[in-house]
């Protein structure tokens, strides 16, 4: 086995579930800041760029327009200070990195959203 993965064992700590996104899709991740001895929670809301890495140095990029300047993000997804990735809307894309969006701005910056079915059960039908 490689050093590498020997150490990455060692240092790995316990994985949260997160709901699973892709790129394109908008995300709110809740992260922990450390300010001299004081924590607080600070959420960044943006669209997923892209999802890099596997196992445990897997990471990804969102990106989010702030009075009007884009502010791009790279988190670590084992990363302890992340408390949880919350899926605001699905995104339709065809690429896995869409870097694309850097140059676009204004309305030609958006995203179209997948529309996702919603399974109903009919309890009348298993009464009967």
């Amino acid at each position: 086995m490689d050093l590498i993965k020997i150490a990455e064992q060692a240092f790995a700590t316990g994985t949260k579930n997160f709901p699973v996104f892709k790129a394109g899709d908008t995300i709110t991740v809740t992260y922990r800041i450390k300010e001299e001895n004081k924590e607080r929670l600070q959420k960044f809301r943006g669209v997923c760029i892209q999802r890099k890495g596997t196992g445990v140095t897997q990471t990804f990029t969102v990106r989010k327009i702030s009075n009007g300047v884009g502010v791009e993000r790279i988190f670590p997804l084992t990363s302890p200070f992340i408390e949880n990735i919350e899926m605001n809307k699905s995104g339709k894309v065809r690429r896995a990195r869409i870097f694309y969006l850097r140059k676009l701005t204004g309305k030609k910056a958006r995203i179209k959203e997948k529309k996702m079915a919603l399974v109903v059960e009919d309890t009348t039908a298993q009464e009967s």
